[in-house]
């Protein structure tokens, strides 16, 4: 019993922590100690203690000696490992939703791609854009991994995406400037999922992917030379 107390708290603390992380509650590069990190997840310093080895396998703490623990700070080499997970998995997501999606799901994401791009396009956006279209952006990503029904890919799928939002967080970019491309490029990579054409969709997605990594990379004033060739040209 409380062995699966111990395993619950540091499983709890894992989920605080990812949200606090998508939330900007915590930046890359960031160095934070334990205590901080105990009143930052509202969790007893021993889940912390459980938790910081997990976050550590995941890239996404380090142990710098002398300074203590550090939010893992974004490097070119990160931009460019992340980015070539995502689309590994997601090349192979997109071309198994194509088979498995229905029309009436497609319906539905059209018509919510369309209400975001109305939102962006208003004379003054609302406060709530740039969340509202990184719920629906990742949403629908997280859901085209997640129909392929493996729970490796999408644990791996998961922990990378943790990486991408400490890139973008990152790159200080306007909400406008994200929101209007990212949701135009979903919709082309919808349209071809209507069609039920996997080849289209998995051209149209790689091309988001390429354009969202480049869009992080100007944001971050970084050369995309800098990068080397795409991982997913």
């Amino acid at each position: 019993m409380a062995v699966e107390r111990v395993l619950s708290g540091r499983a709890q603390a894992y989920e605080r922590f990812c949200a606090k992380l998508r939330q900007a509650h915590v930046r890359p590069g960031q160095f934070i100690s334990q205590r901080e990190l105990t009143e930052l997840l509202d969790m007893p310093l021993g889940a912390v203690r459980e938790l910081i080895p997990r976050l550590e396998a995941a890239g996404l703490l380090l142990t710098v000696p002398k300074r203590g623990l550090q939010i893992a700070p974004v490097d070119l080499r990160l931009i460019r490992n992340a980015f070539q997970v995502r689309a590994m998995v997601e090349r192979e997501a997109i071309s198994h939703f194509a088979q498995v999606v229905s029309s009436a799901e497609l319906d539905s994401l059209e018509q919510a791609h369309h209400a975001m791009l109305e939102r962006a396009r208003a004379a003054q956006p609302d406060a709530a854009l740039d969340a509202d279209a990184q719920q629906l952006d990742w949403g629908l990503h997280d859901r085209m991994v997640d129909a392929m029904d493996n729970e490796i890919l999408s644990e791996i799928y998961r922990v990378n995406s943790l990486h991408v939002r400490l890139i973008a967080l990152d790159a200080s970019q306007i909400a406008v400037q994200r929101v209007l491309p990212a949701m135009q490029e979903h919709l082309s990579f919808i349209a071809a999922l209507r069609r039920r054409d996997p080849a289209a969709a998995v051209a149209a997605l790689m091309h988001h992917i390429g354009s969202s990594r480049q869009r992080v990379v100007d944001a971050s004033s970084r050369p995309l030379a800098e990068l080397g060739a795409p991982a997913f040209a």
